[in-house]
């Protein structure tokens, strides 16, 4: 989900199948944290401390 649109492209397919709570694994963000999308969903993450760390 690194690259840009990635995260609207979640929101829109979540939208499609009419999800509420999606899983997702191996994005490869860093530590902890929140994102309200210009769509109105929050996205919650929780990934690894170091950038470096193997996935």
């Amino acid at each position: 989900m690194y690259e840009t649109g990635k995260t609207a492209q979640v929101a829109a397919e979540m939208m499609k199948f009419n999800l509420t709570v999606l899983g997702i694994s191996e994005s490869r963000w860093t530590g902890p944290g929140q994102k309200r999308l210009t769509s109105g969903e929050l996205l919650l993450y929780s990934g690894h401390e170091q950038e470096d760390a193997a996935h």
